[in-house]
């Protein structure tokens, strides 16, 4: 199975200056590629495809002002060609936007296949440069695993990571185990189980928010190209890195122990990029991270042999009683707690959802069902209280 192991580390200053050079080489070819592109297309209607970029490149590197191209290794510059056409495939295949321009201000990277890095001994020696990369190496790669690939990328904050992508032929598949999770995901609860348990939302944004929103007051104060305000936009992107691994860590934490715990686990298929155009409700769902819990979900079952089981977004998860199957017609959201009009069964909102997205995980598993309910008038339909917390059936 191919992976991808990533780790930390520290350049010397002769590397940082050869990295750097590197990664601004491969943001100028990507740059000039894309113009060139956009520009064929719009003026003459003409499809450039990866090959002629390639050989755009080779002009590119004799002329004078750009003489320093030669300097870099070759194998990133046509990575970074690469790339761009895989961007084009996808915008072509509606899978997604326009490509843009790179920008200096989000850092860059920079990718080595096997002709452009030794692997000697356990260590990395990229093309250009005759020392070893100072990594940290917080773990191990598999025994008898070498990198086939390496990405090295520089952070807005300073930071460099070294990617290497490997193929692991370890079977890490754990003992099947007779459990079963339908998983509910919210912004006060991160998740919420079937089990009735409630994970919370740690929040990362908003625990250094204050902070965050004094630094950016801070660098719209600095004037323009000024080295003071390079120091005040380090100072910001440091501080969103450290809300990005507090998140990422919270949520590594969560999804192995859901791996480990279940066999099989459900989740709603949900449209997160459309949620997060409600302006109100946006910062906390991007806060939340619900993707990429759902992403990381999906390949530790792929490497521990566990089953990822996706729901129908309209699938009224949180509107059926999961008791007797009634559905209710409105269910706002500020209403966390209801009563069934048709049973009587009292429901905490987030809880009565999980155990339905488990109950329509099984079936979707057995027999591939379709789980979109027909079209029907809800017999009683729920409505708020002074409170606005629970709701009494219609009279």
């Amino acid at each position: 199975m191919e992976k991808v192991y990533r780790y930390r580390f520290y350049p010397s200053s002769e590397q940082e200056q050869i990295l750097r050079r590197t990664i601004g080489c491969v943001r100028l070819v990507f740059n000039r590629a894309l113009a060139a592109r956009t520009e064929a297309w719009y003026e003459r209607q003409e499809r450039v495809d990866y090959a002629q970029t390639s050989t755009m490149l080779t002009q590119w590197k004799k002329l004078e002002d750009l003489k320093f191209l030669n300097e870099v290794s070759c194998v990133p510059l046509q990575q970074g060609l690469r790339h761009l056409q895989t961007a084009f495939t996808n915008f072509f295949a509606g899978r997604s936007r326009y490509p843009n321009f790179k920008k200096k201000r989000s850092g860059g990277s920079a990718e080595f296949t096997k002709s452009a890095f030794r692997w000697k001994d356990g260590q990395v020696y990229l093309a250009k440069s005759s020392e070893q990369l100072a990594i940290k190496w917080s773990r191990q790669l598999p025994t008898g695993c070498e990198p086939n690939t390496i990405t090295v990328r520089l952070e807005p904050s300073g930071r460099w990571f070294v990617s290497l992508r490997i193929n692991d032929p370890t079977d890490e598949t754990l003992p099947p185990i007779d459990s079963a999770v339908g998983l509910d995901v919210g912004v006060s609860s991160l998740v919420t189980l079937s089990t009735s348990e409630k994970i919370a939302n740690p929040k990362a944004f908003d625990k250094h928010y204050q902070k965050l929103r004094k630094a950016q007051k801070s660098l719209s104060c600095k004037q323009k190209a000024s080295r003071n305000r390079d120091k005040a936009r380090l100072k910001v992107a440091q501080i969103q890195a450290k809300i990005s691994d507090s998140r990422l860590d919270h949520l590594h934490k969560l999804t192995t122990r859901l791996i480990r715990e279940n066999q099989t686990i459900v989740v709603e298929d949900l449209a997160v990029k459309n949620m997060v155009k409600n302006p109100k409700l946006a910062r906390a769902i991007s806060d939340a991270a619900w993707g990429e819990l759902v992403r990381q979900l999906e390949y530790k079952a792929k490497w521990y042999g566990r089953t990822l089981v996706k729901i129908d977004r309209w699938f009224p998860s949180s509107k059926r009683c999961s008791n007797c199957g009634h559905i209710v017609e409105k269910l706002p959201l500020n209403v966390r707690e209801w009563d069934c009009p048709n049973c009587g069964t009292h429901h905490d909102r987030d809880i009565n959802a999980a155990k339905n997205i488990l109950a329509v995980g099984h079936t979707v598993t057995v027999c591939g069902a379709n789980i979109r309910p027909d079209r029907h008038f809800a017999k009683g339909q729920l409505r708020k209280t002074s409170n606005g917390k629970k709701q009494k059936p219609k009279s």
